[in-house]
This record gives C-alpha cells, sequence and structure tokens, in this order.
C-alpha cells in the first residue's frame, strides 16, 4: 500500500475510489482481468495500478506491456495519468498524426510500455516485426469503443504479433457479451462496476426549449447564464462545430472548435488550452466523449443529440468526474429528435438578460523549446520569474513537448512577458515567445 500512496500523491488525490480499491484487491496475475465501470468512475488509474504491479515482476524490455486503446486523446490521456504515478517508467505513445520519425526515435530507446491506436501500431510493426516479442501484459482499453470503430481486424493482428502474452486486462464503459475469440481470456475475473450508484456521476439535467430560428440564439444565452466555467458543447457533424464556433465568436463569446478533420497540432493545442484554463468552450464532436479527463469540466451542452442512447451517456461522463456536480443541458428546437429518454427533464427557462462572460484569467504563451532541447518546468517558471516581480499565482500549468512547451499566465500580464522574454536564452538556448 506504500506504493499505491506514493502513485495516488503523485496524482494529487487523496485515495482510491470504491472500485479502484476493489480491483487492486481482487486481481490475481494467475488470471486475466476484465474491468466494466461508468465513464468517468476512474478505469485508467485502476488498470494503471495492476500494470505497474505487473512491470515489476518481469525484466525491463522493449514493449513490456502494451495499451491499446481506441482513440488518440485517450492514448494520451492514459500516457499522461502513468507518467504521474512513476515518472521512471519508460513509454512511448503512438498514434495517427504523430510524428513518425519521433515515434522511431523512441522506440529505439526501449520503453518498457507502448500506448497505441491499433493503426498506428501496426504501422510500426510492419517495420520493426520483433517490436512486441518481449509484451508480457496486455490491455485492452475501452474496447467497447475499439470494437463499435471497426479495429476487429488490427486488434487481431496485434495479439499475434504478440508472441508471449501472459496477462491480459480488458476495460470497457459497457459490458462486451460476445468478446472475440482471438482474445482468449485465461479464467478471466470480471468486476462489473456499472450499475453500482457510488459510481455513477452525479448529474443535474436542464431541457432548453427553443424554436428552430433561436437555437443559437438560446445557446449562447445559456452559455452567458454558466458564465466563466469551462464548458463542452456537443454536435454530432464537424461542420456544425465550426459553423457554432464562428457564430459564437460573431456573438462576442471565443470557443474552439474540436473534431477529427482537424490537424492533430490543433487538437492537441485545443485541448491544452482547455485543461490551462487560457479557453473554456469547447465545440466538439463525439470526439471528446472519451479520453478526455479536463478538471472541472462540469458543463456539457448537448447542442444535437447523439443517434445512439451509449453516446448520450459518454458525453456526459465528460462532466462530474471523481465524485464532482456535473450539469448536462440539452437545447432543443420544434422538429428536434428528443430521445425518450429526455422527455421529462426539467426545463430551464432563459428569461432574463445575461451579460458576456468574463474572458479566461489565463493566457496561453508557447515557447519554441522543450524537451530535445532539454528544457523542463522549472527552466521555464524560472526564466519567466527572471523578467519582472511575478507572484506564484501569475502562472498557470505549464507543459513541455518535444520542440515546444506551452505555459498559462495570468492575462494582464502575458504581453508583457512576450515582450521581455522574446529572443531570450534558456540553458543557452535562444528562444521564441508567442501567445495563442
Amino acid at each position: 500500500m506504500d506504493q499505491i500512496k506514493k502513485y495516488i500523491d503523485n496524482l494529487g488525490i487523496s485515495s482510491l475510489n470504491a472500485m479502484q480499491e476493489e480491483v487492486n484487491a481482487q486481481f490475481d496475475s494467475a488470471r486475466d482481468f476484465i474491468l466494466l465501470s461508468p465513464t468517468g468512475s476512474g478505469k485508467t488509474l485502476a488498470f494503471s495500478i495492476l500494470l505497474l504491479k505487473l512491470l515489476k515482476n518481469y525484466p525491463k524490455t522493449i514493449g513490456s506491456a502494451l495499451i491499446l486503446v481506441p482513440t488518440r486523446e485517450l492514448a494520451l490521456q492514459i500516457e499522461s495519468v502513468i507518467k504521474k504515478m512513476d515518472n521512471t517508467i519508460s513509454m512511448v505513445c503512438l498514434y495517427g498524426g504523430n510524428n513518425s520519425k519521433l515515434e522511431k526515435n523512441k522506440i529505439k530507446e526501449g520503453p518498457q510500455v507502448i500506448v497505441a491506436t491499433p493503426g498506428r501500431l501496426i504501422y510500426h510493426l510492419e517495420r520493426e516485426p520483433g517490436l512486441l516479442q518481449h509484451t508480457h501484459t496486455l490491455v485492452l482499453d475501452e474496447f467497447d469503443k475499439s470494437l463499435e470503430l471497426g479495429f476487429y481486424d488490427q486488434i487481431s493482428y496485434i495479439i499475434h504479433a504478440c508472441r508471449d502474452i501472459k496477462h491480459k486486462i480488458l476495460t470497457s464503459a459497457t459490458d462486451v457479451t460476445d468478446k472475440p475469440e482471438f482474445v482468449k481470456l485465461n479464467n478471466p475475473i470480471k468486476l462489473d462496476f456499472l450499475e453500482k450508484t457510488a459510481l455513477i456521476p452525479n448529474l443535474n439535467y436542464f431541457r432548453v426549449n427553443s424554436s428552430t430560428k433561436l437555437k443559437l440564439e438560446q445557446l449562447f444565452k445559456l452559455i452567458c447564464k454558466i458564465g466563466a466555467e469551462r464548458i463542452l458543447v456537443f454536435c454530432n457533424h464537424r461542420e456544425a462545430t465550426e459553423h457554432v464556433s464562428s457564430l459564437l465568436e460573431s456573438k462576442g463569446i471565443d470557443s474552439i472548435p474540436y473534431h477529427g478533420g482537424l490537424d492533430q497540432y490543433f487538437r492537441e493545442l485545443a485541448i491544452t488550452k482547455i485543461k490551462n484554463g487560457s479557453q473554456l468552450i469547447l465545440i466538439t464532436t463525439d470526439l471528446a466523449s472519451r479520453g478526455l479527463d479536463i478538471p472541472d469540466m462540469n458543463h456539457v451542452i448537448h447542442y444535437q443529440f447523439p443517434y445512439k442512447q451509449e453516446d448520450f451517456i459518454h458525453r456526459n461522463g465528460r462532466s462530474g468526474r471523481n465524485q464532482q456536480e456535473g450539469n448536462v443541458y440539452s437545447v432543443i428546437a420544434e422538429g428536434d429528435r428528443c430521445p425518450e429518454y429526455y422527455e421529462h427533464v426539467e426545463e430551464l427557462e432563459l428569461d432574463e438578460f445575461y451579460p458576456l462572460p468574463p474572458l479566461p484569467a489565463y493566457q496561453t504563451i508557447r515557447f519554441t523549446a522543450g524537451k530535445k532541447q532539454k528544457i523542463n518546468k522549472i527552466d521555464i517558471v524560472g526564466f519567466i520569474f527572471s523578467l519582472g516581480t511575478y507572484q506564484k499565482s501569475d502562472v498557470g500549468m505549464v507543459e513541455v513537448k518535444a520542440f515546444d512547451s506551452y505555459v498559462a499566465v495570468n492575462r494582464s500580464i502575458a504581453r508583457e512577458i512576450v515582450k521581455l522574454g522574446n529572443n531570450a536564452k534558456i540553458k543557452g538556448q535562444k528562444v521564441r515567445l508567442s501567445l495563442i
């Protein structure tokens, strides 16, 4: 338990929840493991505890453990959680849209843990057939979503490329009754928390009725009523996210569209800015319904209902995470398809004047230096404080990537920092700063 206390301290949480405690207690390394638990209940931490426990039983080799996920967002979240839990674990995150050359270089370093989406992993397997020959632990996270997205043949190919798997862990937010034959589970332990009340998000549901012509106006008023808090607005199509974001901007509300058609750089930048508080509103497709764990994201708006109730549940799972209270709203115009499960939800009247929300407290500054230049968070924070008499609270989240870094700073001093620090040197490395 001393090791687990270290993990939770590193993550900045006080304790494991009931599901995570039971996963740890019930795990038997001689048997495979199935965990069914609702979206937002902490499955990543639960299986990561098991994975780190198993890694200690084997020599350190390339690809000792493989975590297979359906989306790049989920891959990045898992990588972040495990690195926080134990920064001595070497990892590589492989996903479409990432720089394949950087991934190849990282693989050459012999990472113990590979987190990957199926297609990108196969890309590397075709060039490095022995990549998974030492894999002893396989985690299939969000397995239901992987099958839904049609990764059946790809997962089968990958499992057959793993020559000596001894442990399999499957997680899912729904019960997959017909598991493909190629998974071949060994006398699995199955823990089902799907109906456990304590793990179901604490959500309040509201409906906002509207005429067809005033639907966007009602969305605008709803956002103004909520105020300066993080909000996810879900649409069904890429074009709708761009359209809604553009129209909100014309009304004075800044937001970021987020969908699969965007370049990977802009997708990652959008999440960085939402997480660090320099942006508060994400207009998104179902791309954001899984794999995103954004602190204090307690408002989800369905501008358009998803086609399946299961997707509705996953969207809502972005709110009310870690036992926080969340709010779910739907803007429903005349003639909109309103599912039966939402017909009797409390109506929210928007009959007052609501001022525009204030701008976020932070802005993001991009530094043109990162890990490849041996720059770390302490270097960047120290550099900022060397520019003037700033307070600790003036600097928010710092994210250091391979070739650049992103820092949230107090909006009132952001331009000053860029002006003072642009073209200066950090560790002898000349850096450019820009507001983004």
